[in-house]
């Protein structure tokens, strides 16, 4: 995959993926401790009309992995520095997950490089509003695993009893275990460990705690397409009436906006049911939602 060298402040390079050639361009922002293959089954059908490129952010897969800049001003930053440096001209940016606040924080601060926005299970995430939630607990409830002494035959029997929930055919014929693997360093001897570091990753985890999007929302003017996946397990979460909470503040502070829940979802839902994502994604775009 091609590497963008030399990028922002802190000279970084960035791995990066495209598809397809056509004028309409779409950037795929991925989640925490994930990375650019979270969009493999999403990218190649949106591709289809659009020119897509999706990136490893900061301290994610293969993308340099400094010891700093996790804070949300930061990353956005990053982002704003690959637009320029790949000359794309408005693009709709779609973050998953923590990448969706990435994507809430550039729509606030930097309206004239985005045409538009789509959260895809994430972007209104907001763990301060939590009761009796504290950043200490944060800190401990939202940890990493600990690898040391974990193989890859270990990860792979992990993934092979994980529940994916309705798949659809897309789904099916991925191999979901080798897209997830990639979220891992494995030695010669097959010992794992993940690609954003311990370290990097309890930092975002202070920086996700700081973030309010609720006070950014006031600041959005471009079209947000919000899409939710719910399923049985997310609805007895405590922070599913949160969200629901931040998702009605959305639909009433900016002007152009929409919410979709994705039924029967779970959060990984772009490799869940990467059909129902691009095609509900493709269709606001041929009608000119963005």
């Amino acid at each position: 995959m091609p590497t963008l060298p030399d990028i922002g402040k802190d000279n970084l390079n960035f791995n990066y993926q495209t598809w397809g050639s056509k004028d309409n361009s779409i950037l795929l922002l991925h989640g925490l401790a994930s990375n650019i293959h979270i969009w493999d089954l999403v990218a190649p059908k949106l591709s289809i009309q659009n020119q897509i490129i999706a990136i490893d952010q900061r301290g994610h897969g293969e993308t340099d992995k400094p010891d700093i800049g996790y804070d949300f001003q930061t990353i956005a930053k990053d982002t704003i520095s690959i637009i320029k440096r790949l000359n794309l001209s408005n693009p709709i940016i779609i973050g998953h997950s923590w990448g969706g606040n990435v994507a809430v924080e550039i729509a606030a601060h930097y309206p004239e490089y985005t045409k538009g926005i789509c959260l895809v299970d994430g972007g209104l995430i907001e763990i301060s509003r939590i009761p009796g939630n504290s950043l200490d607990k944060a800190l401990i409830n939202m940890a990493p695993p600990v690898w040391d002494g974990v193989y890859k035959n270990d990860i792979i029997s992990r993934l092979n009893r994980r529940d994916w929930g309705e798949q659809d055919k897309t789904s099916k014929k991925a191999n979901l275990t080798e897209i997830a693997l990639s979220n891992f360093l494995i030695s010669e001897s097959g010992e794992v460990n993940s690609r954003l570091s311990r370290q990097n990753h309890m930092k975002i985890i202070e920086e996700i705690w700081k973030h309010k999007p609720s006070k950014l929302l006031k600041m959005i003017k471009c079209p947000t397409l919000i899409l939710n996946a719910r399923n049985q397990n997310s609805e007895s979460s405590p922070y599913h009436e949160i969200r629901k909470s931040l998702i009605s503040e959305a639909l009433n502070t900016i002007p152009k906006v929409e919410s979709i829940w994705l039924e029967d979802s779970i959060h990984d839902v772009p490799l869940q049911r990467p059909e129902l994502v691009s095609d509900i994604i493709q269709i606001h775009i041929n009608n000119k939602f963005f």
